[in-house]
C-alpha cells in the first residue's frame, strides 16, 4: 500500500536534508530498492542502488565542494513528487565559475523515493553525476538496443 502524500513529502525532505549534510547512508535509505534517475533533458537514465551509490559518492566527494552558492527559485508538491528549481553557482578547481539552472523532482514510490527526474544542461549533469553519467549512457544504450 502506498504511503500518503504527506508521508512521502517527509521522506523527500529527509532526503534533501541528508544530501545537504553529505550523509550518504541516510540519502540511500530514503530510496526504494530499485531507484531510477532520469536525465530528462538528455533522454537517458540510470537505475539501481549501485548506480545511485556511485552518483552520491561523486556528488558528496567531488561535486558538492564546487558549489559556491545556490538560489531556490521554486518548490512544489504534487501526488507524484516534490519538485525544486534552483540556480546553482559553481567554483571549479581550475578557477572558472559557472552558473546553471536545474529542476529536480524527487519522485514518490510506494513508501520511499522511486528516484529523481533531473532537468539540466548536459554540462551540469556531467559535472554533477560523474561516473553515474557514464552508467546512464550505457544503460540507456542497452535499453535502446533491446527495443
Amino acid at each position: 500500500m502506498r504511503a500518503n502524500r504527506d508521508e512521502l513529502a517527509r521522506v523527500a525532505k529527509q532526503h534533501a536534508a541528508a544530501e545537504a549534510a553529505s550523509d550518504i547512508a541516510t540519502t540511500l535509505a530514503t530510496l526504494e530498492d530499485d531507484p531510477v534517475y532520469e536525465l530528462a533533458t538528455l533522454g537517458s537514465s540510470f537505475r539501481g542502488k549501485d548506480a545511485a551509490r556511485a552518483y552520491y559518492e561523486h556528488f558528496f566527494g567531488t561535486f558538492q565542494p564546487w558549489i559556491a552558492g545556490y538560489e531556490l527559485l521554486g518548490q512544489w508538491l504534487t501526488d507524484e513528487g516534490l519538485g525544486e528549481e534552483y540556480w546553482l553557482h559553481l567554483a571549479l578547481p581550475d578557477g572558472r565559475r559557472e552558473s546553471h539552472r536545474i529542476i529536480g523532482i524527487l519522485v514518490f514510490g510506494q513508501t520511499r523515493l522511486a528516484g529523481e527526474r533531473l532537468y539540466a544542461s548536459e554540462r551540469l549533469l556531467r559535472l554533477m553525476l560523474g561516473p553515474a553519467y557514464a552508467i546512464a549512457v550505457k544503460q540507456t544504450a542497452a535499453l535502446t538496443h533491446e527495443i
